[in-house]
């Protein structure tokens, strides 16, 4: 039998970035809180750091199967653990821009405004960048918005071959500036500085992954008032017979398919699960999936970015950086002396090895990789993808997530590559190959269920709590309308504590400010 409890006073379900910042700011209250993740906790283990096992045998992602527009099987670069994706995330936590939050023309069309300022936002992007353990320096990016204050950590610094390329960039008036990252890299901190980092996990819990600043700490404050149960997947949420409230989860845990009941509840699955999730949920008062009655919006607007990893190869240098994802280029995000439009963002890649190369290029032999790969700087070009509600999620007959998505916006995305294909010739690298990511890669997806205004054209009010249920929040990435250009996951922990401090005003608690996250060892 299981050891569930029949009522808890609030279920989250799912323990990644959105889940477990939300858990974090709930862990003082009191309450008793259910997380429930679908995978297990990551084994930390020789093959977290393995290319043949994390990019050849793909070991650690999902072997589910998901249906394109057209009806074909892929299988997604998704991750079920605690900590979700994150747990091989790169540790980017940039905050967006200020113009991110408005409306913002872009050469395919407006990315739309927010229903929230920036300004509004910027106290919990401090929350969040203490909370995440960001590394960084405050005032080098031309775009950067306003703060209240300087990065927790200082910059990680550059390895020789990155210092060259910030002074060859900056002597052609560039503003190449210390991309913020959350690793554990300070005086006491466990990070080594590795070169398996960027799409590894990490095998000494150095990265600033969900589990280890969000939900391991939450777990230890909590002190057992936070249950999180592992391997259990939930198959609907149920609601009263009006459709006003979510009364339960129906869930199978240990074999054992069963309902659980809360007062509350948080969907944090992801912004493609979410959805699902949201869609199986459909009854006889929610005919389309919960939440869909007022706009139509559920599962729409599917944007995960237009992301380009590129090798800038000299025949003549070798490049002998380890941990190479520590500058960003912000010079062509707006519009720019390229092009009257925004481009998007440029950020250092995980330093890329032969073996990774030919798991995605196999019309290459590993020995050529591999010496391209020594004389190669890695890059990752990152655009926005535009809302667009014929990009969506939907769920099949058969229960199998179809994920219909047709790139948009790719003309400023080919500019960028442009561009900086030419940079990097002029520096010195005159080979350069280019991988344009496809559908399967999933990890920046975002938008499914925004939150607006007014629920004509949103799923989700500004607090992230559905418009015409009173009892449920989406905390994740599917309440982004806009996708912007840099990485999402900073973002969506400020969002996670805006909405905690909601919750914690809705049960007449004063709210405070959130206690500095400190790692704890799974």
């Amino acid at each position: 039998m299981s050891e569930l409890k029949t009522f808890y006073d609030v279920i989250i379900v799912g323990a990644g970035v959105g889940g477990g910042a939300l858990a974090n700011r709930l862990a003082d209250s009191g309450r008793s809180i259910l997380m429930i993740e679908r995978g297990p906790r990551l084994v930390r283990e020789d093959d977290n750091w393995s290319v043949d096992a994390v990019f050849h045998k793909k070991k650690y992602a999902t072997k589910e199967e998901w249906r394109d527009r057209q009806g074909q099987l892929f299988n997604p670069s998704t991750y079920y653990y605690v900590g979700g994706n994150s747990k091989f995330f790169g540790a980017a936590t940039l905050r967006f821009r200020r113009e991110d939050f408005e409306d913002l023309q872009h050469e395919a069309g407006v990315a739309p405004a927010w229903p929230v300022s920036y300004d509004e936002f910027e106290p919990y992007y401090a929350i969040a960048e203490r909370l995440m353990g960001t590394h960084g320096t405050a005032g080098l990016d031309p775009t950067e918005p306003p703060r209240s204050g300087p990065m927790p950590h200082p910059a990680i610094g550059h390895e020789p071959e990155i210092a060259f390329f910030e002074k060859k960039l900056k002597a052609r008036g560039l503003n190449p500036f210390p991309l913020p990252i959350a690793i554990d890299y300070h005086q006491g901190g466990s990070c080594i500085r590795c070169r398996t980092c960027d799409g590894f996990a990490c095998k000494l819990g150095a990265k600033g992954d969900a589990e280890v600043r969000l939900v391991n700490p939450a777990l230890a404050r909590a002190r057992g008032k936070i249950e999180l149960i592992t391997e259990t997947f939930v198959h609907r949420l149920l609601t009263d017979p009006g459709g006003k409230r979510v009364t339960g989860v129906e869930l199978t845990h240990r074999g054992e398919r069963q309902v659980v009941e809360a007062d509350l509840f948080v969907s944090s699955a992801g912004a493609i699960n979410s959805a699902a999730l949201l869609l199986r949920s459909a009854n006889d008062a929610h005919k389309r999936g919960l939440g869909n009655n007022m706009s139509d919006q559920l599962g729409r607007n599917y944007m995960a970015h237009n992301n380009t990893a590129m090798m800038a190869i000299s025949p003549f240098k070798k490049n002998r950086v380890v941990f190479q994802k520590s500058m960003a280029i912000n010079d062509f995000y707006l519009a720019n002396s390229e092009k009257p439009y925004p481009l998007g963002n440029v950020q250092g890649l995980g330093k890329l090895q032969g073996g990774m190369l030919t798991a995605s290029a196999a019309w290459a032999p590993e020995w050529l990789m591999s010496a391209f790969a020594d004389r190669s700087v890695d890059w990752w070009l990152m655009s926005e993808d535009l809302p667009d509600p014929d990009n969506r999620v939907t769920v099949d007959p058969d229960g199998r997530i179809r994920l219909s998505y047709t790139a948009n916006n790719l003309k400023s995305h080919n500019e960028l590559v442009k561009v900086w294909s030419r940079i990097m010739r002029s520096l010195g690298y005159p080979l350069i190959i280019t991988n344009k990511m496809d559908i399967k890669v999933s990890m920046h997806q975002c938008g499914t269920v925004r939150f607006g205004k007014v629920p004509e054209s949103s799923v989700l009010d500004p607090h992230c709590k559905v418009w015409d249920i009173d009892n449920l929040y989406v905390v994740d990435a599917s309440f982004l309308p806009s996708s912007t250009a840099v990485n999402p996951s900073l973002t969506i922990v400020a969002q996670a504590q805006r909405t905690a401090e909601h919750i914690l005003a809705r049960w007449g608690e004063t709210v405070t400010a959130t206690p500095e996250a400190s790692p704890t060892a799974a």
